[in-house]
């Protein structure tokens, strides 16, 4: 009878334990499953140091000690003026909300960029004019003007105006600081940069999709390379590199030391490309167009056919529009901002369709990102040659150079080098 007794607690028993343990297993793996849906949607952030990414590590120093080892010794070449005209990207819209100010570096200068409560942005210099504190280091917004955090000093946005000197009984009419021309488009903000400080010459185009959040932000890469803007927008045009650089399986990496590895011989990549200025009114664009297929064991696999066309908007923007039979459409960003003369800021900013898994675009970016790397390997370790020796294949690279020399003027700001005078 106990027997009985107990087997029939046992049967009752049983189930309610295992019905305990699972409800604690599923209380285990709740958690666990939100954050793997969060992680696999949220948007794919990958932002590299100067000294991250593009130099070879010697022993015994650090990568920044190695960084700066190779910029000492590299020799630069005849450089074109280091500052382009031409808009450049300086932050994402997002980074800016209403009230708030941004210290950001564009072509040598320090701005303070700021955002109204109304939504306007505006440009003007970081340092202040009376004595020099920077006012997006603890200055505030104030209607559409900017407040200096050491005097109280105000100044209008629209025209560089000092509206307000708290402790004086009048401002002059010449206290004033510069201004510069901005926008807010695509979700970013761009600053205008001209040497004769000249009003912009050409919008930026508004890409439809992206304001009308038809296709929604996927991730952002940037990069900081050490050579002269103008050789990054070249690689368009630099059709024959593509077969040596970027032909190796994204499997292998960003650094060229380890690309030509035999162990990933079974997965390639070929391109088809061609680069062609734009013609009149929009000869400050370029196109390229771009066909990339996947070989795996030298076979076809057509899943990772992508048909690209690059444009280029002026020296640093370019619109690289994606599309693919099954796995939609979508654009990156591209932006290369100038910080100092040798020294540029990249951003490659992805948006796709809204009803693509996140898994999609984020792929598309990290590859994009693999393959950008090695090509900062190589900008960080060149020298620009002014008159390079070219082929006949070559063609497209002499067409570019003078497509892009449009963005120089006289008063451009070169790079100039002081001997020392020391003899030996």
């Amino acid at each position: 009878m106990e027997s009985v007794f107990l087997l029939l607690l046992g049967g009752l028993l049983l189930p309610l334990a295992a019905g305990l343990l699972g409800g604690r297993l599923l209380l285990l793996l709740l958690p666990l499953a939100c954050w793997g849906w969060w992680a696999l949607n949220r948007p794919l952030e990958l932002l590299r140091g100067p000294d991250e990414v593009g130099y070879i590590q010697e022993r015994g120093r650090s990568r920044a000690q190695t960084a700066n080892m190779v910029r000492r010794r590299r020799r630069t070449g005849e450089l074109p003026p280091v500052y382009p005209n031409g808009w450049y990207h300086v932050l994402d819209s997002a980074l800016l909300r209403p009230g708030a100010l941004r210290n950001v570096s564009l072509c040598g200068e320090q701005l303070a960029v700021y955002r109204t409560l109304d939504g306007r942005v505006f440009a003007v210099d970081a340092y202040c004019p009376h004595l020099g504190a920077n006012l997006a280091v603890g200055g505030r917004v104030v209607g559409d003007c900017i407040e200096c955090p050491f005097h109280g000093w105000r100044f209008c946005g629209e025209d560089g105006r000092c509206t307000r000197i708290p402790y004086a009984e009048k401002v002059p009419e010449f206290a004033k600081t510069r201004t510069w021309p901005c926008c807010d488009i695509n979700k970013m903000v761009f600053i205008w940069y001209h040497c004769d400080r000249t009003e912009p010459t050409w919008r930026i185009p508004e890409q439809e999709e992206i304001t009308a959040e038809q296709w929604i932000y996927r991730g952002r890469t940037e990069h900081y390379v050490s050579a002269h803007i103008e050789e990054i927008p070249e690689n368009a045009a630099d059709i024959a590199h593509l077969a040596v650089l970027h032909e190796p399986s994204i499997l292998s990496g960003g650094d060229i030391c380890y690309t030509k590895s035999r162990i990933w011989d079974f997965f390639t990549h070929t391109w088809k490309v061609q680069w062609e200025p734009e013609a009149a009114p929009n000869k400050h664009c370029s196109q390229m167009s771009v066909q990339h297929a996947s070989l795996i064991f030298g076979k076809h696999f057509s899943l990772l056919d992508v048909d690209v066309v690059a444009r280029q908007v002026g020296p640093g923007i370019v619109f690289l529009h994606f599309s693919h039979a099954f796995l939609g459409r979508g654009i990156i960003l591209h932006c290369v901002t100038p910080v100092e003369p040798l020294l540029q800021r990249v951003s490659h900013s992805i948006y796709y369709q809204k009803n693509i898994p996140a898994f999609i675009p984020k792929f598309i970016l990290r590859a994009e990102c693999i393959q950008f790397e090695r090509d900062v390997m190589v900008w960080n370790n060149k020298k620009y040659i002014s008159k390079p020796l070219l082929v006949k294949e070559d063609s497209a690279i002499q067409r570019h150079r003078r497509w892009y020399s449009q963005f120089y003027s006289a008063n451009s700001p070169r790079l100039t080098f002081q001997e020392d005078g020391l003899s030996w």
